[in-house]
């Protein structure tokens, strides 16, 4: 199934056209003659930047130097990271003007695989050169736009690339405004694309109460054997909607990351997935945070964990109005069940038997303390739990001050996936 010109460009194999309401702008009209300079790609940029009459931003040059200098190691599957959250890059953001140029300097660059420029001040116009980039470019593997407004525009740009492009393997468009066209379209896409493991579609802007884009996903999951990793949060998911994503998984045989936290789903829908544990073979990290399963829905998710399923390796539970009986509950199912190594319950209503019941986990070894978000302490003679800065992704949206940023204890979930490092 292929995506009509008119919704998200071209059918496969033709030439993805320019925004037909985003004109191109002034600054990229021109036909580059610069070629790929043999002194590195910072002596390619400046000589773009000259040739175009283009400002020379010294951030981006520190950074290109940095990555020449990758290269004359010998390094090779770098990424060039240009994060504008970034503590380094002191308030600067890259632009679409700039990211054309950037864009102009991969082209052609077989070092680099990844490209992370989070955060920064990319439309749809940006959006549009990324793709591009992506139709021509055969050695990125991961791509992350994470905070960009690209809006739904941008989105479908996108979709249309991943017809034509056969090596990117993870795309990350959280938080970019993508809208329910476009989202609709990455499912229509991805029945047909076989090379994306890893994709992000958190937070769109959607409209109605149908979940639609639930319904497309899930069969898109149907379909899909090869997709590893798949972000759905804050997709106001419903109980219903759940179940849609619960009959694909039946089906489906090679996803081992979901992600749906930040929805609406209740002890209904957390029925429908402990109905899949029973029997899913594949899945290996879930999070469920910031839900409303509640004691009845922890019960249903021990039940298979204890009895059924011996493949999840993590589960986030975190903020789900779950009680001390569901707590304790979920801490028996790890007694017997061998494999489930990760757990985390904190933002949830800590009781006296919860406390202990997860202080005995720990202290016996059988819970490690990098693997949960919660430490045992005792004061007169009562155990309590504090919080401790772990997770299956605690780090995607910020990085700490110190210490390390990309530790395996707070972004646990990207480390048990095998695609999840880059997204």
């Amino acid at each position: 199934m292929e995506l009509s010109q008119k919704q998200a460009g071209p059918a496969s194999g033709s030439p993805l056209p320019a925004p037909s309401r985003t004109p191109t702008p002034a600054w990229a009209a021109a036909d580059g003659s610069v070629s790929a300079s043999i002194g590195g790609l910072q002596e390619y940029y400046n000589d773009l930047c000259m040739e175009k009459s283009k400002e020379i931003k010294p951030f981006i040059l520190q950074i290109l130097q940095e990555v020449d200098e990758e290269i004359e190691k010998g390094s090779v599957g770098i990424t060039l990271n240009i994060a504008g959250n970034s503590r380094s890059l002191s308030g600067e953001r890259v632009t679409g003007e700039d990211f054309w140029i950037l864009c102009r300097v991969l082209k052609n660059n077989s070092y680099i695989n990844g490209l992370d420029v989070r955060y920064n001040l990319l439309s749809d116009v940006g959006a549009y050169y990324a793709a591009k980039l992506l139709q021509k470019n055969r050695t990125l593997k991961h791509l992350r736009m994470t905070g960009n407004k690209i809006e739904n525009k941008g989105g479908m740009f996108f979709a249309a690339m991943l017809q034509i492009n056969s090596s990117l393997e993870k795309l990350d468009l959280g938080d970019c405004d993508l809208g329910m066209q476009s989202v609709i379209a990455f499912a229509t896409v991805l029945t047909q694309n076989r090379t994306i493991k890893g994709l992000n579609l958190n937070r769109p802007i959607l409209y109605g109460e149908q979940e639609e884009s639930t319904v497309h996903l899930g069969h898109m999951l149907k379909e899909n054997q090869c997709l590893v990793e798949l972000h759905m949060c804050k997709h106001d998911i419903k109980n219903c909607g759940m179940k849609q994503l619960c009959d694909a998984l039946y089906l489906n045989r090679s996803l081992q990351y979901l992600d749906v936290s930040c929805n609406k789903i209740t002890q209904d829908g957390m029925k429908c997935l402990a109905d899949v544990l029973k029997s899913n073979t594949t899945l290996e990290v879930i999070d469920l945070s910031f839900n409303r399963m509640e004691n009845a829905g922890a019960n249903y998710l021990s039940d298979a964990l204890a009895s059924h399923n011996r493949t999840l390796k993590a589960l986030s539970v975190v903020s789900n109005n779950i009680e001390g009986k569901g707590l304790v509950a979920l801490s028996q199912s790890m007694k017997t069940n061998p494999t489930l190594s990760h757990i985390y319950i904190w933002g949830n209503k800590f009781d006296e038997a919860t406390c202990v019941a997860y202080s005995d986990l720990i202290h016996t070894g059988r819970l490690k303390s990098d693997n949960t978000d919660v430490e045992p302490f005792v004061v007169d003679g009562h155990v309590y739990l504090a919080e401790v800065s772990n997770g299956l992704k605690r780090h995607y949206y910020w990085t700490p001050g110190y210490g390390e940023a990309c530790s395996l204890s707070s972004n646990a979930g990207f480390s048990l996936a095998p695609v999840g490092q880059h997204l």
